[in-house]
């Protein structure tokens, strides 16, 4: 049987007032409520949306079976008095009294005593909502036991303890992480790709974020496992070619600067591809074999030869290295030398600043990182690497929510267009094999 149906793309509560404030009687019962009980109107509010939920399963099973008559029933769906059961609304479940409804005679594809369902109760069964916003409020920071706190109190809540919110936090973002690592890449043309790491407690999530020619940003895909781990980097890659990203097709990598993401990036997509590693990540290490008062002028070396084109600045850079041996510091001379050719991979191509802003380090990784750990620091007990995974799917895609196109996306067609052509690849390849 057909039925109309009125689609409203937003609630007016505007025109519901005034509905109501036509016909009052409706609202009688209510302002007793208030009056002679002293009844809050927010839990009034609560009590009607009960008796609204209510309301709407009584209609509903009177679509289904009819209106109810006094005396003998009649037809093949009978009514058959009324059950408790459970609805989902968008942060809690919610006790109702729901009618029963059963087929005449109990037969039916259910057997004997077959049940016939309310359509209403069966859609607000279904957990839709309920699950992801109840990971969306975790991810504000507030922590499982405050979750009540947080909520409105509402008649016959239920599901809203510490252990429920726990199961369903873990389901929901179990959810999320499946349909992010089965997102199908096909459809979307990605120029850049940045590899990054971030760490949960002892637990290590290796982050693949992309940029498509227009400059916007993606999620690519998640991987349990650190960025030196040469088998966690192979597999994060060839997942991504397993669901529609071209090897075929030249990229710019943009990585922390780990020898393992280098390797599989050649395994999996070919040398030919340029890659920029990360300035920040080198200046760190760098930094990090030296004493303190060598810093600043360490600092502005570095940051002054990255402004050169790529011999020259690659040339200063040597002279740094050699100086550094010469005052006895051979581990920053190492360091500073190791994939020195791929540090100016941007200077060779030409890049314009703007746009070589972003793409010399991995900030824009580093970015959603930090707004992952800002969803996260109230986790203190990470359990295990799928508890992490978890975590970093749901908080990298809240994080990606707010994303927007990178600085210097107009120039984005220059590196297009240098892609096209594998001579610059060429020169860096041969310059890495020579040490």
């Amino acid at each position: 049987m057909k039925g109309s149906y009125q689609i409203i793309e937003e609630p007016d509560s505007e025109s519901l007032a005034a509905f109501l404030s036509k016909d009052g009687q409706l609202l009688l019962p209510m302002l007793e409520l208030i009056q002679q009980a002293r009844m809050a109107v927010d839990e009034a509010i609560d009590v009607s949306g009960r008796a609204t939920i209510q309301a709407l399963l009584l209609l509903s099973a009177q679509q289904t079976a009819g209106a109810k008559h006094p005396g003998k029933e009649s037809g093949e769906v009978r009514w058959h008095g009324k059950q408790s059961g459970v609805v989902n609304l968008a942060e809690r479940k919610l006790r109702v009294t729901k009618p029963r409804l059963r087929r005449k005679g109990g037969q039916g594809d259910g057997g004997a005593g077959a049940e016939v369902p309310i359509p209403v109760y069966e859609a607000l069964q279904r957990d839709g909502p309920t699950s992801r916003r109840m990971l969306e409020i975790l991810l504000q920071g507030v922590s499982t036991r405050r979750y009540k706190r947080v909520l409105p109190a509402m008649a016959q809540s239920v599901g809203i303890s510490k252990s429920s919110i726990s199961r369903q936090t873990i389901a929901a973002s179990a959810k999320l992480l499946q349909e992010l690592l089965a997102k199908d890449l096909s459809q979307t043309t990605i120029l850049i790709v940045y590899l990054d790491g971030i760490q949960f407690g002892q637990h290590h999530v290796l982050c693949a974020v992309g940029v498509d020619p227009q400059g916007y940003k993606h999620v690519l895909g998640l991987a349990a496992g650190a960025s030196e781990n040469t088998t966690v980097v192979k597999e994060l890659l060839e997942d991504l070619v397993q669901r529609g990203l071209d090897p075929q097709q030249r990229r710019l990598f943009v990585i922390d600067g780990a020898k393992a993401l280098r390797a599989g990036i050649d395994a999996v997509f070919g040398p030919d591809n340029p890659v920029q590693r990360c300035r920040n990540h080198k200046l760190r290490n760098v930094l990090d074999h030296l004493p303190k008062e060598q810093h600043d002028q360490t600092k502005a070396a570095l940051r002054a030869a990255f402004k050169l084109d790529a011999k020259a600045g690659q040339g200063k850079l040597e002279q740094l290295a050699g100086w550094f041996e010469r005052g006895g510091w051979s581990s920053p001379a190492s360091s500073l030398r190791e994939g020195l050719a791929e540090m100016f991979t941007l200077n060779r191509l030409g890049l314009p600043a703007s746009l070589c802003r972003c793409l010399a380090t991995t900030n824009l990784v580093d970015s959603s990182h930090s707004g992952i750990r800002e969803k996260t620091r109230r986790v203190s007990n990470w359990q295990d690497q799928a508890m992490a995974l978890r975590w970093a799917s749901g908080s990298l895609q809240a994080t990606a929510e707010k994303f927007r196109r990178i600085m210097g996306y107009q120039q984005l067609w220059m590196l297009q267009a240098h892609l096209k052509q594998k001579t610059d690849a060429t020169e860096v390849v041969t310059e890495r094999k020579a040490g």
